[in-house]
């Protein structure tokens, strides 16, 4: 090997290892770094909060009402409630913005399921008193009455008075009892205790008593819806004027307000008026007797 050759392989074994040295030091270099960091999965979304659960719906309320006291409360052919009461009252919710559930509820006993909390309230005709006063709250009055005698046609009758020897039926804890009993005396056999009004009229009617004393919203349409009964009727001036209110449980003025309210409301916008023309003509055309009927 001359020399020429000698240092061309030495010149290129040089290069060799120049180049391995070169490789060795990038592995070094490449182990000596940093690794890449895998990315972290992204988060999850956070779970949406459940969606606040809607209000229940409003219970309604319940109006206790003993539906045999046209045209205040009664039933029609369906066994629907219907009536002056029953109007006025689902006005007075529907300005107030509440529903309201009408049940059937017998007079003698009306008052218990007031207390006990099986009605929310009462509208029944039920006049305000003194006595009441002491064991549930009224509303403002919603209807101006008093009380009227129902005879035959043929009777003699002519004031109250006449009737202290005559046998009388009224219906059972209404104000038209109070009277009488005050008259006649709590023990008077004379005295024929109903269920309700027309049942009392029906007896005056197959001559069982001689005179029917009870609200003369009552016994006005009674007359005027059965004329093959023959009755008249008399006013007496000393009978004291009534007012009708709707009956809330003592204390519970949440809702007393609210009723106070609406009746206020359908006053002034004329829906009263409404309600009472359709059922007694309008207040300034209507005859006397119809004009301010009287209850229990």
């Amino acid at each position: 090997m001359n020399a020429t050759t000698l240092n061309f392989a030495t010149a290129k074994l040089d290069n060799l290892w120049r180049g391995a040295a070169l490789l060795l030091a990038g592995l070094a270099l490449a182990g000596c770094g940093k690794q890449a960091e895998t990315p972290a999965p992204a988060p999850a979304p956070a779970a949406e909060a459940p969606a606040a659960p809607a209000p229940a719906p409003a219970k309604a309320l319940v109006v206790g009402t003993d539906a045999a006291y046209a045209p205040f409360e009664s039933q029609d052919a369906t066994g629907q409630i219907v009536g002056f009461d029953i109007d006025v009252v689902t006005a007075v919710a529907k300005s107030q913005g509440v529903e309201v559930k009408f049940v059937n509820t017998p007079w003698e006993g009306i008052f218990n399921t007031l207390a006990q909390g099986d009605r929310d309230l009462l509208v029944s005709a039920i006049t305000i008193t003194d006595e009441r006063k002491q064991t549930m709250d009224f509303s403002d009055a919603y209807f101006d009455a008093h009380q009227l005698i129902a005879v035959g046609e043929k009777s003699k009758v002519t004031k109250f008075d006449d009737l202290k020897k005559l046998k009388v039926g009224v219906q059972t804890g209404t104000t038209g009892d109070e009277v009488v009993t005050k008259m006649l005396g709590k023990d008077s056999t004379n005295i024929k205790r109903f269920e309700s009004t027309p049942l009392a009229l029906k007896e005056l009617e197959a001559g069982g008593v001689d005179a029917v004393v009870a609200d003369n919203g009552v016994i006005v349409n009674y007359v005027a819806n059965n004329a093959g009964s023959k009755f008249k009727t008399v006013n007496d001036p000393s009978f004291a004027p009534e007012q009708y209110g709707l009956a809330v449980r003592k204390g519970n003025a949440e809702l007393l307000a609210k009723l106070n309210k609406g009746l206020a409301a359908i006053k002034a916008d004329g829906t009263y008026d409404k309600i009472y023309a359709q059922y007694f003509g309008a207040k300034d055309a209507a005859p006397a007797a119809a004009a301010e009927p009287a209850k229990k």
